[in-house]
C-alpha cells in the first residue's frame, strides 16, 4: 500500500431502494471516486449509473469495486461497467447476493483479504475482508496524499457497526472484524462510509465496548 500525491476523493450521493428479506427501504448511498484527472477507481456503484458516469467524466475507470453484494451497492454496477468499459470486483463470499440482482452475469474479478487494488499513478488500496454485515464485506485501506483513509462500505459508520439481524449477517462477526481489522489502523484514519458522514477510527474506537454491551 503506497501513498500517491495528487489523488483526490470525490463523493457522489445517489438515492434508491435497498431490498432484503422482503423489505424495501429508500436510502442515500455514497459512491466514492478515487483518482486524478486521467483515471479513477469507483467504489460502490449505487442506484444511478448516469449520475456516476457524469462525475467520472472523460476519465478512464480502472475498476468498479463493490464493498459487498447488497443490491443498493451494486445495482448500478453492470450498467456503469458497460458505459465506461471497466471490470467489476466483488468478494466471492457475497456471490449469492450478487445473483439476486444479476443472475446471468458474474463479477469480472474476485477480491481477497490483503489484495492490493491499484490506484492511478501507482498507489494502491489494501482489501480488508470484514464479514458481519455480509459474508463477503470488505473495506479498502490506504494512504492518499500521505493521509490514511478507509472506505468502509457498510462495515463501520459514524456511530457504530453496520446493521445486522438480516439474512447473511451476524453481530459478533462484525464486531470481530472491526476489532481485528479496523481498530488496529491509525486513529487518524478518515473513514469514508457507505452511507452518511465521514468519521475516524479514533472517534469510533472509543465506543467499541459499548457496542459489545449493546449486543449482549
Amino acid at each position: 500500500m503506497t501513498g500517491n500525491a495528487g489523488l483526490r476523493v470525490d463523493r457522489v450521493i445517489t438515492r434508491g431502494d435497498f431490498t432484503l428479506d422482503g423489505q424495501t427501504f429508500t436510502v442515500d448511498n455514497n459512491v466514492w471516486l478515487v483518482g486524478n484527472d486521467q483515471e479513477v477507481l469507483v467504489i460502490d456503484a449505487a442506484h444511478d449509473p448516469s449520475v456516476i458516469a457524469a462525475a467520472v467524466g472523460a476519465r478512464v475507470v480502472t475498476s468498479i469495486i463493490a464493498t459487498h453484494g447488497h443490491n443498493d451497492h451494486i445495482n448500478a454496477a453492470a450498467e456503469l461497467a458497460d458505459l465506461v468499459r471497466a471490470p467489476i470486483a466483488l468478494h466471492p463470499a457475497d456471490v449469492m447476493l450478487w445473483r439476486t440482482i444479476y443472475p446471468h452475469r458474474a463479477p469480472d474479478r474476485s477480491l481477497a483479504d490483503g489484495q492490493l487494488v491499484g490506484l492511478p499513478g501507482g498507489g494502491s488500496l489494501r482489501v480488508l475482508h470484514t464479514p458481519g454485515h455480509s459474508p463477503g464485506g470488505v473495506c479498502l485501506f490506504g494512504e492518499l496524499n500521505a493521509d490514511p483513509v478507509l472506505f468502509s462500505g457498510d462495515t463501520l459508520f459514524r456511530g457504530g457497526p453496520g446493521a445486522t439481524g438480516r439474512s447473511y449477517s451476524d453481530f459478533p462477526t462484525i464486531l470481530a472484524s472491526i476489532r481485528t481489522k479496523l481498530l488496529t489502523l491509525p486513529a487518524n484514519t478518515v473513514v469514508h462510509t457507505g452511507h452518511g458522514d465521514d468519521t475516524t477510527i479514533g472517534e469510533e474506537g472509543v465506543d467499541y465496548d459499548d457496542w459489545v454491551r449493546r449486543g449482549r
